[in-house]
């Protein structure tokens, strides 16, 4: 596989081909295997820093990358909007450059999605996409890197998304289809996902032959499906609606029932936070359920980036089947 990520961005998995998506989750699991299997030091980020923006909250995102970052031996930097003068006393553009005099990368976690395409207009340095308004492309990784462990390969598996039409759904819609992956999708009415991305996640399916259905009945989406997928009805910043969207996605919780529509090897992921209403305690801790594997792949695949993006390392395990 011939390909080279060193000083590219990574904002969307729509700039990634389906040989580069694979390349980045078969440098994943060489990492996990060679750190975490074998106990191998590889201090690939020796001498690199990492800036990370933080405008949101963040368990996962803050973890896998300020850990991750370190155990590669690099030094990262938490910034919030009370450490830096972003967006108050100094402009994204001075930001941008200077952070690329200091660092080697910024990870930026955002609520508007244009910030990162000015932050890459700007920089010098990758710009990584940490959670936007529109994507959450690293958390789809960990989820691609899961199911290939779990079932051996991704080609030919449906998932079913039960929930909304949010960042975490669209970067699925940018992406699946690259992996020979078919997509089921329920949202309520009003709470679609964007227009423009379901035209692009259209275009992936008949692309890569696979299937696409968009429903507002959640178990004609779970039909036959080998993954069941839900997020927060509730995002950061959408607190004021919690009473409406409660109401509006009433019959959308994954429960044991919504199961029986599913494959018969079917399993279960949410990218965490997950609130009763979404999914059950029967079904969130069964055996099926991947979200704990799925938010420690949140580490794994956050330093395959971080790896690719900076540094000539290369895959040195055979590569997985996809």
């Amino acid at each position: 596989m011939n390909v080279h990520l060193k000083g590219r961005d990574f904002l969307t998995l729509q700039n990634y081909t389906a040989d580069e998506l694979k390349y980045l989750l078969w440098m994943a699991s060489d990492l996990k295997q060679r750190i975490k299997h074998k106990g191998e030091y590889l201090p690939l980020m020796q001498g690199k820093s990492l800036a990370m923006i933080f405008e949101k909250r963040s368990t996962r995102t803050r973890l896998s990358a300020e850990t991750g970052f370190a155990l590669l031996g690099g030094h990262p930097s938490f910034l919030t909007m009370q450490d830096i003068h972003l967006g108050t006393n100094e402009s994204l553009t001075d930001t941008a450059r200077v952070l690329s005099s200091m660092t080697n990368a910024i990870l930026a976690r955002v609520y508007n999605h244009n910030d990162l395409d000015l932050m890459a207009k700007e920089a010098t340095i990758p710009i990584i996409n940490g959670l936007s308004n529109l994507y959450h492309p690293l958390q789809i990784l960990a989820d691609y890197l899961t199911l290939q462990e779990h079932y051996g390969g991704l080609k030919g598996l449906t998932m079913a998304w039960i929930g909304d039409g949010n960042n975490v759904l669209q970067s699925f819609m940018e992406s699946a289809a690259k992996l020979g992956m078919h997509l089921r999708i329920a949202t309520p009415r009003g709470f679609e996902p964007d227009l423009r991305i379901t035209k692009i996640s259209e275009q992936n399916s008949k692309e890569y032959g696979t299937k696409l259905l968009l429903t507002t009945d959640p178990l004609e989406a779970a039909d036959s499906a080998n993954v069941l997928v839900t997020d927060t009805w509730i995002s950061m910043g959408q607190e004021e609606e919690k009473k409406e969207r409660l109401k509006a996605f009433q019959g959308y919780q994954i429960t044991m029932q919504t199961a029986k529509s599913a494959a018969s090897n079917w399993t279960f992921l949410h990218c965490l936070p997950r609130k009763p209403e979404e999914v059950d305690d029967e079904v969130f801790y069964s055996p099926q359920s991947l979200v704990f594997q799925e938010a420690e792949n949140r580490k794994w695949t956050i330093m395959a980036v971080m790896v690719s993006l900076l540094t000539d390392y290369s895959p040195q395990l055979r590569k997985p089947t996809f």
